[in-house]
């Protein structure tokens, strides 16, 4: 399948669940993805080229290394990595989605082959008029940020000893922090979803499968992915929604806002995500508490482990 705004090869087309086969392979290009953008990252710290913000990262153009690249190997281990990147998130212009090229604000213009469905905070949500599937515009922010993420401190020694061992605050997120949302979507079982392109101005274009809104409100505290684990209020304070931990492929997440609006339900009747907000859980602050650090080693293993170590009967 080809996408119809871009012309490359896609994995989602119309209202088609790709199965547990296309599941896995859109994941695989998620992290083709984002070994490709740390690669990238990498390199361009060997010439000291800063990576924070990394929105500079995002939009280099294949070419625009190809004179240095012969400089010497550093500089052609970046051109090469970008170029790499650059095959897995490619440039595309605004017009390409229908949207006016000669206009001040494009994207509140509109465009005749994309309805628009809503806005948030991170994004603006459009319907394919094409084969229905829901384009969503990432739009970059102040200081070459995008998304969101979150910012962890640890209690300081001037807080009550009963507070909360770390707090976390929502911030914004850069490139790396949405390209790893979006593969934590795929991960937790979420709505198929894809990566498309970049935009010149730096907007960020995924595709997700549409679903079934749920009523303004739902509760949906017990229908949660069940590979989220509920944090102790002992260890972490958030005020987001629904905190939580996960374990993905070993490495620890911290992932909240899984309420109603970011949950829908599929053609088949069941709950995916289609939206979060997360960020690397913060090990090494937690580590310096140790009945957090303890908790944290038992629940990779056991999920279900409680705040405290069970006893073995003969220790009783």
């Amino acid at each position: 399948m080809q996408d119809p705004f871009t012309g490359r090869p896609t994995l989602l087309g119309g209202n088609r669940d790709p199965g547990p086969a296309g599941q896995t392979a859109l994941q695989y290009n998620h992290q083709r993805r984002l070994e490709a953008f740390a690669r990238l990252g990498a390199a361009a710290q060997k010439v000291g080229i800063g990576t924070d913000p990394d929105d500079d990262l995002v939009l280099w153009a294949a070419d625009e290394l190809s004179l240095l690249a012969g400089a010497d190997a550093l500089w052609g281990e970046l051109a090469a990595a970008a170029a790499a990147f650059r095959a897995l998130v490619p440039i595309i212009p605004l017009g390409d989605f229908g949207f006016p090229a000669d206009h001040d604000d494009p994207m509140g213009e509109g465009s005749p082959r994309l309805r628009r469905i809503g806005s948030g905070v991170e994004a603006s949500a459009y319907q394919s008029v094409h084969d229905g599937l829901i384009y969503k515009f990432y739009l970059p922010r102040e200081e070459g940020r995008i998304g969101g993420t979150f910012a962890f401190a640890a209690r300081t020694p001037a807080e009550k000893p009963d507070a909360p061992a770390l707090q976390a605050d929502a911030c914004l997120g850069g490139y790396l922090d949405l390209l790893e949302k979006l593969a934590l979507i795929l991960a937790l079982d979420g709505m198929p979803t894809e990566v498309v392109a970049v935009t010149p101005e730096g907007v960020l274009v995924a595709k997700q499968q549409l679903g079934e809104r749920l009523p303004e409100g739902a509760d949906v505290s017990n229908s949660l992915p069940s590979a989220l684990i509920p944090i102790p209020a002992r260890f972490l304070r958030a005020h987001r929604d629904h905190p939580r931990l996960a374990f993905i492929d070993g490495r620890p997440w911290f992932i909240a806002d899984i309420h109603a609006k970011n949950l829908v339900r599929d053609p088949r009747g069941r709950l995916r995500v289609i939206d979060l907000l997360s960020a690397p859980f913060p090990a090494q602050l937690a580590a310096a508490d140790p009945l957090m650090r303890d908790w944290l080693e038992r629940v990779q293993r056991d999920p279900q482990a409680g705040l405290l170590p069970a006893s073995a009967d003969e220790d009783l």
